[in-house]
């Protein structure tokens, strides 16, 4: 039976397009599974209360193995991001910075974060999930 992967996905609302341009990359992959454990603009968490909120992406992405952060350089002025970031790497949980199409320059937070950085290609994003994911 095939692995299911829990994947936290951290990306900026701003720039949504990129995650719903990883998911379709993801999902034409044949045999490879994977729950996306983030929150995004379509199933947002209901509450304002950013305490509330940190503690229920911090359950997301403790159950998760593995993050996946598009390092577009928008990720370095999104301090939603940098949190996500910064908890994975508390929680031990391993990091993978995935380039969006396109991008020459790549965020600084990811970039340091990062157990390694891949560009947007299925094989590449799908290899480093089985290599590095808990």
């Amino acid at each position: 039976m095939a692995k299911t992967y829990n994947i936290f996905i951290s990306h900026s609302w701003d720039h949504s397009d990129d995650l719903k341009s990883l998911y379709k990359l993801l999902d034409s992959r044949n045999y490879f599974f994977y729950k996306p454990n983030e929150a995004t603009k379509e199933e947002p968490i209901n509450s304002e209360n950013a305490k509330y909120i940190k503690s229920v992406l911090k359950r997301r992405i403790e159950n998760s193995n593995i993050v996946l952060a598009l390092a577009g350089i928008y990720t370095s002025h999104s301090d939603w991001m940098k949190w996500e970031i910064e908890t994975a790497k508390e929680l031990d949980i391993p990091i993978v910075g995935i380039i969006p199409r396109g991008q020459e320059r790549i965020s600084r937070v990811v970039f340091d974060n990062s157990i390694v950085n891949v560009r947007w290609n299925t094989e590449s994003i799908v290899q480093a999930i089985r290599e590095y994911a808990k």
